[in-house]
């Protein structure tokens, strides 16, 4: 018998070594000082923002805290240029809480895993790639502009296809969640999770994914492991969650019977991965069901929620199986695309994660990111997920434009104050500037659309997002070559400065801008009312996109304060760049 049930591993560490990567983190890039849990999880609402994240954990155990993250990875690269990674599924904890020292706590009687250096921040990720797997450049459908995340049936992606085309926005694909029909819950609008076509919300289905295809345009669904009882629904073909139930596919009690997961206010039933005969049949489910509908691409939401208390078919403790649990889900939404010959075709995206996650998801999102401007859990947030996770080997993220989660009360006027959120106009327009310049340009309408502002608000609205979709289309042959390079090296499509620049002390601990590959910086406008920004460039002549006015310094790193007005968020490339005039006319097709 065992005699212990937990190892640790202690360590030393310069007193300035800064830490980055455990996977995706979604409010510190730089976790020196932290103690950071890897476990794949719900990160919660709020996360930190107070009294919003009090009131979650009171009402919901909700709340989540400022390292939880839904695709951690038990690995870091350091600003001394080591790495480390654990190739073990269990529960572990990293504690750098103590100076000049790391302990990591593993919940198994075995630590595995190896150590690895390098010459460069970027040889560093290269090295852990290998080991990760490395994620493959996406279809080429994508590089012809945004995709429309939206709900509400046949007839309303009509009328916004309409209002799209009239505002000059590139559209690659209409992403429409509600496919399979939508129900009103606690948190505001979900969907029945029975993987079929509604028909009476998508009349003429077949129809609607031919014209737009005709158009050059995809269709997108949504799909997660758990499964539902449609009988409350009314109207169905199939009953996937019956069909599960009699052949024995679902992740069980110790009793045997179904194991109920509360999701907000319905409970659902998870799907045993562990079970070969449940695997082949979820493979044919996506296969027949959304490949059989027209769809392109969904996302693969979920993934995260395995009871550790939960019986498996196969009988391994599903403690252990927990964190694991992600990159099967991974792997069968992958291998339905392969054995079917779609694979560079379909685009599925994933949210949960670990280690291994990069090898088999075709694209990452980030979650559920509060409509708020907050560094806990809000627009600030979305950068420093697309900037951690790059050193995880997640090379091809991405985040909702304007966020998801909403806190208001539902179908109630009362809001209050400091912790009812809902999406306002000008958070809508600078994630807009956000996005453009990350790997894929989606929008989602959130978890309650009717109290979030939407990019068809206004004509003002519009505007914008048409002049950041077409910004986002005409960078499509840089940002192809930053795929690619992904695809062969593990390198992120957006990037740390630090990674180009890792003699720059304020590179290293910039968290507020982002590299889009080596050429092109972005410094967002994160608060709301700003005119201007302070902007760091790191060495080198930097051209201003959108006025060609030159800055910088070609020895060292400089500040400058410039306007950015809304629509000119600052935005510079490098003025010796091979894609100088690339980017000249990407400028100004936006402002076309």
């Amino acid at each position: 018998s065992k005699r212990f049930d937990r190892v640790a591993l202690t360590g030393l560490s310069d007193l300035d070594e800064s830490f980055f990567g455990f996977g995706e983190q979604l409010t510190h890039l730089n976790l020196a000082g932290k103690r950071v849990p890897i476990l794949s999880q719900e990160p919660g609402i709020g996360r930190g923002v107070q009294p919003l994240t009090w009131m979650m954990d009171l009402l919901a155990g909700a709340g989540g805290t400022d390292v939880s993250s839904n695709a951690p990875a038990p690995q870091f690269i350091t600003s001394d240029l080591r790495g480390l990674a654990l190739t073990t599924k269990a529960y572990s904890v990293f504690d750098l809480t103590e100076p000049e020292r790391i302990v990591i706590e593993l919940h198994q009687d075995t630590m595995t895993g190896g150590v690895f250096t390098g010459e460069s921040p970027l040889e560093l990720i290269e090295a852990y790639t290998r080991t990760s797997g490395r994620m493959p450049a996406p279809p080429s459908w994508l590089d012809g502009g945004a995709i429309i995340g939206m709900q509400g049936g046949t007839e309303s992606v009509q009328k916004m296809a309409q209002r799209l085309e009239a505002h000059g926005a590139p559209v690659a694909a209409y992403w429409l969640q509600d496919w399979v029909g939508a129900r009103r819950t606690s948190i505001g609008e979900q969907l029945w999770w029975n993987w079929e076509v509604d028909q009476e919300r998508y009349p003429g289905w077949s129809e609607l994914v031919e014209r737009l295809e005709d158009e050059g345009t995809k269709v997108l669904t949504y799909l997660n492991p758990f499964l539902i009882d449609p009988q409350e629904k009314g109207s169905f073909e199939r009953n996937l969650h019956q069909e599960a139930l009699e052949g024995g596919y679902l992740v069980q009690r110790a009793d045997g019977s179904p194991y109920p997961i509360l999701n907000t206010s319905f409970s659902a039933s998870l799907v045993d991965l562990t079970n070969p005969q449940a695997w082949d049949w979820l493979k044919k489910v996506i296969q027949t069901q959304l490949l059989g509908s027209g769809a392109s691409g969904w996302m693969a939401d979920f993934g995260e929620a395995l009871p550790f208390d939960a019986k498996l078919h196969d009988g391994r403790d599903a403690a252990l199986y927990h964190n694991e649990y992600p990159e099967d889900w991974a792997r069968l939404n992958r291998e339905a695309i392969e054995e079917v010959g779609r694979a560079g075709e379909i685009l599925f995206f994933t949210r949960s994660g670990y280690t291994r996650s990069p090898n088999y998801s075709t694209l990452f999102w980030m979650g559920d990111q509060l409509t708020a401007w907050d560094r806990e859990d809000g627009i600030k947030s979305a950068l420093v997920g697309l900037l951690s996770s790059g050193y995880a080997g997640i090379s091809l993220n991405h985040g909702d434009i304007g966020g998801y989660t909403a806190t208001t009360l539902p179908r109630s006027p009362l809001r209050i104050p400091w912790v009812s959120y809902t999406r306002g106009k000008e958070l809508l327009l600078r994630w807009i500037e956000l996005c453009a310049f990350t790997a894929v340009f989606r929008t989602h309408d959130g978890n309650q659309p009717d109290r979030n502002v939407q990019i068809d608000h206004d004509d003002e609205t519009l505007a914008q997002f048409g002049r950041f979709a077409r910004l986002y289309t005409a960078l499509a042959p840089y940002r192809r070559g930053l795929f690619e390079e992904a695809q062969e090296r593990g390198y992120p499509v957006v990037r740390h400065l630090w990674l180009h620049h890792p003699e720059d002390r304020v590179a290293r601990d910039t968290w507020d801008q982002l590299l889009l590959g080596p050429d092109m910086l972005l410094a967002p406008v994160l608060d709301p009312g700003q005119t201007h920004r302070e902007v760091y460039l790191p060495a080198g002549q930097w051209t201003h996109l959108w006025s060609q006015a030159s800055y910088g310094d070609p020895e060292r790193g400089s500040r400058l304060e410039i306007a950015c007005p809304i629509g000119e968020p600052p935005a510079f490339y490098r003025s010796d760049s091979l894609h100088a005039e690339l980017f000249q006319a990407a400028a100004t097709k936006a402002s076309a």
